[in-house]
């Protein structure tokens, strides 16, 4: 799944070429597309929420510093 900073890096993107284009059926589309991704974005969480990793902790005695 994309991120809410990917989707809304994207729509910003889409929104700085619809300005630069003089072509204004282009920009209607791609202001659209921009609508779009930010309705996509809006509900998904500030931060990335992905699984993390297990705490892993390694018993190597003292005796064996190789761990065998």
């Amino acid at each position: 799944m994309l991120g809410k900073t990917y989707l809304t890096k994207q729509a910003s993107l889409l929104l700085e070429f619809a300005r630069t284009t003089s072509d204004s059926d282009l920009s209607a589309k791609l202001i659209s597309k921009a609508a779009d991704l930010k309705s996509l974005a809006d509900p998904l969480p500030d931060k990335d929420q992905g699984p993390q990793a297990p705490d892993v902790t390694l018993d190597i005695g003292p005796s064996d510093p190789t761990g065998r």
